[in-house]
């Protein structure tokens, strides 16, 4: 085994350069606070991007970084927190049909759905809120855990539904899989902050259905669409950013990352499901990664052939975090070699060492540009990227993340 490859991760000068990169992160969010409430979102410049829409899983999701900032013991991080938290419960909950509609102008909703994504964002808002002992967390655990009962969770196929009008009236039958798999990425958390039992039943069966059930059969890749029967709808294309045709390589990698969380925290580390979360995540880097520029495609065919190629950053946050964790549980030297070039090529094209926070998408030449999005549209999977590998284990990231950044 190559000394070079095996030990990058676990390095002093890898190490310090992951610390470094979450407090430049850090302070480059800090700005997203709004004196009148919310979060801003921010332009490449860390500058609020005026009349931008407060979006449910923009809030949500700074509430979770910040969190595990705090535990992490970056300092300053109680109002963001804090403003995250009475935001939710203020102005994205519904006090008329209840749950919590999606966006926000001006303070005042504009896209009242209720969807399963941004819900499953609150329980993962509230689990991390609860684990630095937020006194509002219970209050929004047990509100969108009584929501996601009786709106989301189909209970015959384990599965979420995806969503409804403001009032819960039906307007589509779609199902898919990203919300589901930031469902299992909320409910491994707020079992890890409750102890709840059922959330942590809830992400296996949703874990079976996609890794033991559609993997395999699919040639190691993850249909991302299905129909109200959960069938695989091969020819549906809807929301490019949500939704894109195809496959998703980035949420292979995720849900690879989540399975080996999974198995930590029920003992259940064996082959097979070693073997089934490497062979989702090999599959999807052998498919989506451009040999010749680096970074990983953003879709994919159901064939594994390219669809979308431009490179954003979060496909490859995520491919960090998946060999990341499988370092910790199962050295290679392959996937040690994977996860040092991830770093090498974040490091050249994304990280943005000037200014903060990392530039979320490049063209074919590898420079900056405005596709998709605009400014630099989160702190979440970057900052995870750099965390969780500063951890001995997959899970535990509520008290092995203690005191890292004070270090």
């Amino acid at each position: 085994m190559s000394l070079t490859a095996r030990d990058f991760i676990t390095s002093d000068a890898h190490r310090t350069a992951l610390k470094e990169d979450a407090l430049r992160q850090f302070a480059f969010f800090d700005a997203s606070r709004d004196p009148d409430g919310g979060y801003h979102a921010l332009d490449v410049d860390g500058a609020p991007i005026q009349g931008a829409m407060k979006e449910l899983h923009c809030t949500t999701r700074l509430v979770h970084s910040y969190a595990l900032g705090k535990i992490a013991g970056r300092s300053n991080c109680d109002p963001i927190i804090d403003q995250g938290m009475a935001y939710l419960w203020a102005h994205h909950s519904d006090p008329d049909h209840g749950g919590y509609v999606w966006g926000l102008t001006d303070h005042t909703p504009v896209d009242t759905r209720k969807l399963a994504y941004g819900h499953v964002f609150v329980l993962l808002a509230g689990a991390s809120a609860k684990a630095v002992g937020h006194p509002d967390a219970d209050r929004l655990i047990n509100d969108v855990d009584q929501v996601l009962d009786q709106h989301f969770w189909e209970d015959e196929p384990g599965l979420f539904c995806d969503e409804w009008t403001r009032d819960w009236a039906p307007f589509s039958t779609y199902r898919g899989m990203n919300s589901n798999m930031h469902g299992v990425e909320a409910l491994l958390a707020a079992y890890e902050a409750t102890g709840r039992e059922k959330f942590l039943v809830r992400a296996g069966r949703i874990l079976s259905f996609f890794m033991f059930d559609k993997a395999p059969a699919q040639g190691w890749r993850l249909p991302e669409h299905y129909t109200q029967t959960w069938q695989i709808d091969p020819g549906y294309a809807g929301d490019p950013m949500f939704r894109p045709a195809g496959t998703t390589p980035g949420h292979s990698f995720e849900m690879a990352r989540l399975l080996l969380h999974y198995a930590e925290l029920t003992g259940t580390l064996h082959d097979d499901t070693l073997n089934t979360a490497r062979a989702v995540a090999h599959q999807a880097l052998k498919d989506a990664w451009d040999p010749q520029h680096g970074g990983v495609c953003y879709t994919l065919t159901l064939d594994g052939l390219p669809d979308i190629k431009d490179r954003y950053w979060w496909p490859v946050t995520e491919a960090i975090g998946v060999f990341a964790a499988l370092l910790k549980v199962s050295p290679d030297v392959n996937e040690a070699e994977h996860y040092r070039q991830l770093w090498d090529f974040a490091e050249t094209a994304f990280i943005d060492k000037a200014r903060g926070g990392w530039i979320p998408e490049i063209d074919a030449a590898g420079r900056p540009t405005t596709t998709q999005f605009a400014g630099k549209p989160d702190l979440y999977h970057a900052l995870q990227a750099v965390l969780f590998p500063l951890t001995p284990r997959v899970s535990g990231a509520y008290t092995d993340l203690a005191g890292v950044l004070a270090a």
